[in-house]
């Protein structure tokens, strides 16, 4: 299980994913999993790129596993995030998306929509994205195609 990693997941949101984001936190927190926050900090206009690039590296060198990414659609934090050729992240609006993202992507980062999901919705989503193994298999094949070389 995920939830019993020994690195702290990574977290970013830009200002409109910013309230979907401390919904996570507190989880993660009632929850005892470390974390590591790289903002935004507040619900003040920002640019979703200034958070992505350091949450992604974070995952990519290994500082952090998983990753957790929010904005008003998740389309641009998910762009951001998916320019790093160690990312594999999915945007997930449903459970069931995340779990295939997980067992058939290896997805290492979990985008969400933060205007377009409740609070509740964000937190189930999270938990099954952390609890979801990859199934490795025929999709490891794939996923070892993804990278431009």
């Amino acid at each position: 299980m995920i939830l019993q990693a020994e690195k702290p997941i990574a977290l970013c949101s830009d200002h409109a994913g910013y309230a979907t984001k401390q919904a996570v936190i507190a989880y993660l927190e009632q929850a005892g999993i470390a974390y590591k926050d790289f903002g935004t900090y507040s619900e003040e206009s920002c640019d979703y790129p200034d958070f992505a690039h350091p949450c992604a590296e974070a995952v990519e060198h290994g500082e952090c596993y998983p990753g957790i990414g929010i904005c008003g659609t998740g389309e641009g934090v998910c762009m951001t995030l998916n320019k790093h050729q160690g990312i594999r992240a999915a945007l997930c609006w449903k459970p069931e998306i995340a779990a295939l993202a997980r067992e058939h992507n290896d997805a290492n980062v979990l985008v969400m929509p933060g205007r377009f999901i409740s609070n509740d919705e964000a937190l189930e989503i999270t938990k099954v994205f952390l609890n979801t193994e990859f199934a490795g298999g025929r999709h490891q094949r794939r996923i070892e195609k993804i990278p431009v070389k």
